[in-house]
């Protein structure tokens, strides 16, 4: 059995941003809007009037102050109310694996490694733009990588599983390096009309290799001591859209279930208390006490989740330099957060430190991967 270290990541960025205070002036031009429209309705007592966001709102509620996208235009009209992404052709590359290209690119170059190194290719995201072909293999020809390539998708914990998923094929030998990639295009599925989650998601894509810890030359290698994931059904985060919807009759309206909703309290009260469990028997079982970590790379959804989730780990409350957030520039990103966190803040850290990252999400699903710096073998 081979040991196995994460040797490179990258991270694609959309250029446009959506400031809180843009996005409160269009949902609440939408909301207005509405309002007037339906005034008899809502006088009458037949209809509920919109709430009104506010900036002050969005980030007691969750802490995102910003967030990027790939088309702001269309998401802050209030006629539209989502991204407006141009249809490309076949033969075109898609948008989805061209962020992933981007991504990948820097991971590669940070693993030190070329298209010649990797394996196999592994697109794990909340959501695909299409059924198949799978957007894998399209990253793997673009960037001519040999081998095989998949999708998979385990909502907000698809890049922790996938990590997983990885690790496990290079240990056994069936593969010497992974390029795993994470193109999270949440704008598409977000529904920026509801005033409780409009503010919740942006756009980005992260990538990591994955290989042989004794190959890896990278200084900024870190080796997977242990990984483990967990799954409990729960309808409190759902999105009903897919290829069944024209077979129900008016599935084809503009219909609410069709984007993102969740329970939110709900949420909150079922998935901390499953993450931290999951996380200190995880810890627990290896021998590493909570004491002992360096650095704690968490999903990024809410401020308050990871604080809470951080403190019942520690006992404490945890410094940012121990559990540093990024979801107030990027707001959730879905599978990419932690590996957005682990991205810009792990070369920081000495040979020797311990850290975990970990994702939770819709599923319920939650992943945690215990990992330790290794020196380069370079």
């Amino acid at each position: 059995m081979h040991r196995v270290a994460i040797s490179g990541t990258g991270l694609f960025t959309p250029d446009d941003v959506v400031t809180n205070a843009e996005l409160v002036a269009s949902y609440n031009a939408y909301a207005e809007a509405q309002n007037a429209r339906n005034a008899g309705a809502i006088a009458s007592g037949a209809a509920e009037a919109l709430p009104f966001s506010s900036e002050e709102f969005i980030v007691k509620a969750s802490g995102i102050e910003r967030r990027y996208v790939m088309d702001k235009k269309g998401v802050l009209d209030p006629a539209v109310m989502h991204p407006i992404l141009r249809e490309r052709a076949d033969d075109e590359l898609s948008i989805m694996a061209e962020i992933a290209v981007a991504a990948a690119k820097e991971a590669m170059e940070a693993a030190g490694r070329t298209a010649g190194d990797i394996d196999a290719v592994i697109c794990a995201a909340s959501n695909h733009e299409r059924a198949y072909p799978a957007l894998a293999i399209e990253v793997q020809q673009a960037l001519g990588i040999k081998g095989f390539a998949f999708d998979m998708n385990v909502a907000c914990s698809s890049a922790t599983f996938g990590i997983q998923a990885t690790a496990d094929m290079i240990r056994s030998g069936s593969a010497r390096a992974i390029l795993m990639v994470n193109p999270e295009i949440t704008s598409g599925h977000h529904e920026w009309r509801d005033r409780d989650c409009h503010f919740i998601f942006g756009d980005v894509c992260t990538a990591v290799v994955l290989e042989r810890a004794d190959a890896a030359k990278s200084d900024n290698a870190w080796e997977i001591l242990s990984t483990r994931c967990i799954t409990e059904f729960s309808n409190n985060i759902r999105n009903n859209n897919g290829f069944l919807r024209r077979t129900r009759e008016g599935h084809m309206a503009d219909r609410r279930d069709m984007q993102f909703r969740q329970e939110g309290r709900k949420v909150f009260k079922q998935v901390v208390p499953m993450v931290t469990e999951l996380m200190l028997s995880h810890l627990a079982d290896e021998g590493v006490a909570p004491a002992d970590l360096d650095r704690m790379w968490l999903h990024q959804a809410n401020k308050s989740m990871n604080d809470l989730i951080g403190a019942k780990l520690l006992g404490r409350e945890p410094t940012r330099e121990e559990q540093p957030n990024v979801l107030q520039d990027y707001a959730n990103t879905s599978s990419a957060g932690s590996i957005i966190a682990f991205h810009k803040f792990s070369e920081d850290l000495a040979e020797g430190s311990l850290g975990v990252i970990c994702s939770f999400g819709a599923g319920y699903s939650a992943g945690s991967v215990i990992v330790r710096k290794i020196a380069s073998s370079a």
